[in-house]
């Protein structure tokens, strides 16, 4: 799982940072989470085949999150063969997608989009696969707004060294072990625990804009990277409050209270032309944490 964070900035660009976009890349496909102005250029500047998004996930629909999401759809749709697409969005996401292709003119039709509009009661899964799942949860902002987190599923991790002692080799009785079968082998029986372990999953969860919530502290639990705005430093929590925006020390906050291992923040207000006093301070409330710059790797 590699993340890329596309943009850093609240509201507007500025010289140092672009909009909001995040994108992760797991097993090949592409998830884009926002889709700010500009997110194209920062996915070529960076190496990204946009080709490779499957899914976007929209967290609300203020333009900071959403004004390249038509110029993406556009350059998708322009494919010789475009792949379909699922978008996930809050409430009015259909209405809103629906317009937006109405009022710009080009083959969309081309393009298979799959919208999935979310309106969950707490924190719920929309989405599973063999590899993974999708939980999101409603927030605390101006407007419907969403957080997500992207869980990969446990895995047997068979451990060929022991195997060997065993007489094993690869091939169906490994294939067998790693699907938690027992087998029996040279007369003896072989359970998939004698060879293997469970390797838990890794958690992503990502939660924009908000006030601290219940819901945020639920769908962070345990994560293992925890991206989180942090529009203002502590000393404007009530322009935080006013804004429905989070500080650095309500993003540590949520970091602490959900028992994350890693804290990353984003989403700054254009007031910080560099965001030194932000990684002051978020030390002092999460001490496992990072400011995240535009273009920034992270693996997990």
């Amino acid at each position: 799982m590699e993340i890329t964070i596309l943009g850093t900035s609240c509201m507007v660009p500025t010289k140092e940072r672009n909009v909001q976009g995040i994108y992760l890349e797991y097993k090949g496909e592409g998830i884009l989470i926002d889709c700010g102005e500009g997110t194209q250029r920062q996915m070529n500047i960076t190496g990204i085949n946009r080709n490779k998004i499957r899914k976007i996930l929209i967290t609300h629909w203020h333009g900071d999150h959403v004004s390249g999401l038509i110029g993406l759809l556009q350059t998708l749709s322009n494919n010789e063969n475009p792949q379909k697409v699922t978008l996930f969005g809050p409430r009015e996401t259909k209405e809103r997608i629906y317009h937006l292709l109405k009022a710009v003119s080009f083959e969309h039709n081309r393009l298979e989009l799959d919208i999935k509009e979310l309106n969950p009661k707490g924190v719920e899964k929309v989405f599973q696969n063999k590899d993974y799942c999708i939980e999101c949860a409603y927030m605390d902002h101006k407007m419907p707004c969403l957080g997500y987190s992207i869980i990969e599923k446990d895995k047997r991790k068979i451990n060929m060294s022991q195997a060997k002692k065993l007489g094993l080799k690869q091939g169906p009785n490994i294939g067998k072990l790693q699907r938690g079968q027992t087998i029996t082998f040279k007369g003896k029986t072989i359970k998939p625990e004698d060879v293997s372990h469970i390797q838990k999953g890794k958690k992503l969860t990502i939660i924009l804009d908000t006030l601290p919530c219940t819901n945020a502290y639920e769908l962070a639990k345990e994560a293992d990277v925890l991206i989180a705005e942090s529009a203002y430093t502590s000393d404007l929590e009530e322009k935080g409050a006013e804004y429905k925006h989070l500080t650095t020390k309500d993003a540590g906050l949520i970091a602490t209270k959900a028992n994350v291992k890693k804290l990353i923040i984003t989403h700054f207000s254009q007031r910080y032309k560099t965001t030194k006093e932000l990684q002051e301070e978020i030390k002092t409330f999460f001490k496992n944490s990072k400011v995240a710059h535009d273009l920034m790797k992270i693996k997990l």
